[in-house]
C-alpha cells in the first residue's frame, strides 16, 4: 500500500513542533500553516502541529524547545535564529528547519550553507544591500538627514545592528545604536533619539520590534521622526517599509520541512536564500509627520497606504 504525503514510514502521523516569538496570530505563523497545506499537510488531518509561544520573551525558548523534544515531535520549524538555537540545545537529534535567520553559519547554526552538515537546514532573506537601501530611501525623503537612530534587540545576534551601523558610517551619517531589552525601555529609548536630535529611525527586522512594533511606531509618529520598518513591520503603519518578508522566507521553509518528513537528511539539504525585496509607503503618515512624498518615489513603492 503507498504512503500518504503525511505519514512517516512507520504509518504515525508527523508531529510538527514550532518555535515562535509571538502568539498564534502572528502573520509568520499562518504563513507556515499556510505553506504546509501548499505542501498537501494539514494540521488535524495527516500531521499534527505543536506550536510553542514565546509571547516576546525569548528567555522561555529553551523551556518550551525542551517541550517540544520531550513529546517527542519529528522535526521542529524554528522561526528565528535564538529560535533555532535553543532547539539545537534541546533536541541534537531531531531534524530543525529554519528561517528569518541572517546568516546561519556566521552565528553557528550551520557549519557550511551548501552543506549544513548537522540536524538543521532552513532559509534566510538576509540581504547584505539592505541597510545601505534603506538609508537611501530615508536620504531620498530627508534631503538633510544626518543623524539616525537604529533600534534593535538586545537578546539576539548583533549582525544587523553591525551591518545598519556600518552602511550609515559609509554613507557619512552618524549612527545611533539603542539596543532593547523590553518595552519599558522604548520610551527612555526615543528621550536618547530626542537627545541626539535624530533625523530619522530605523527599526530593524528583530524580535523586540516584531512584538511591539505598534508601540514604537506611535512612539515615531509622536516625535515626528520618519521611521522605516522591515517589510513585515507595515502593519504597524512607520513611514517607510522595505525587505523581503519575513512570511516569504516561512512560507518556503514549508518545503523543506516536507522534504525531511520525506526522508531527506536536513545536513544534506543546502540553505536557500530568498531576496524578493518590498517598498510599503504610507502616504498618510507621511502627511501626518510633515514629510513629502515625491512622484518619483511613490512611484518605486510596491505599495502605497493612503
Amino acid at each position: 500500500m503507498a504512503k500518504t504525503a503525511g505519514m512517516k514510514p512507520n504509518g504515525s502521523t508527523p508531529r510538527i513542533g514550532v518555535l515562535l516569538t509571538d502568539n498564534a496570530a502572528h502573520p509568520n505563523y499562518a504563513a507556515l500553516r499556510e505553506g504546509l497545506a501548499a505542501q498537501g499537510r494539514i494540521d488535524g488531518q495527516n500531521i499534527v502541529i505543536e506550536p510553542r509561544f514565546a509571547e516576546g520573551r525569548l528567555d522561555r525558548l529553551p523551556r518550551l524547545a525542551a517541550e517540544l523534544a520531550a513529546l517527542p515531535v519529528d522535526i521542529i520549524a524554528a522561526i528565528g535564529a535564538v529560535h533555532c538555537r535553543a532547539a539545537q540545545q534541546a533536541a541534537p537529534n531531531i531534524p530543525i528547519v529554519f528561517a528569518v535567520v541572517l546568516d546561519p553559519v556566521a552565528v553557528g547554526l550551520v557549519a557550511n550553507a551548501d552543506r549544513p552538515g548537522g540536524n538543521a537546514t532552513g532559509v534566510t532573506n538576509f540581504d547584505p544591500a539592505q541597510a545601505r537601501e534603506e538609508l537611501r530611501l530615508l536620504g531620498a525623503l530627508i534631503p538633510k538627514m544626518r543623524r539616525v537612530a537604529i533600534i534593535g534587540d538586545a537578546g539576539v545576534p548583533d549582525a544587523l545592528p553591525r551591518a545598519a551601523c556600518a552602511a550609515a558610517k559609509a554613507q557619512g551619517l552618524q549612527a545611533q545604536l539603542l539596543l532593547v531589552s523590553g518595552p519599558e525601555e522604548l520610551e527612555g529609548a526615543f528621550a536618547a533619539m530626542r537627545n541626539a536630535r535624530a533625523d530619522a529611525l530605523v527599526a530593524l527586522g528583530v524580535p523586540i520590534v516584531s512584538t511591539h512594533g505598534a508601540h514604537i511606531a506611535a512612539l515615531a509618529r509622536a516625535a515626528r521622526l520618519p521611521a522605516l520598518f522591515a517589510r513585515d513591520g507595515a502593519k504597524f503603519a512607520p513611514l517607510l517599509a522595505y525587505g523581503t518578508s519575513f512570511a516569504t522566507a516561512v512560507r518556503h521553509m514549508s518545503g523543506m520541512i516536507d522534504r525531511v518528513l520525506r526522508g531527506e537528511h536536513p545536513g544534506e539539504i543546502p540553505v536557500a536564500r530568498v531576496f524578493q525585496p518590498e517598498l510599503v509607503v504610507n502616504v498618510a503618515v507621511a502627511r501626518d509627520i510633515g514629510i513629502s512624498i515625491p512622484s518619483g518615489f511613490a512611484e518605486r513603492a510596491t505599495h502605497l497606504i493612503q
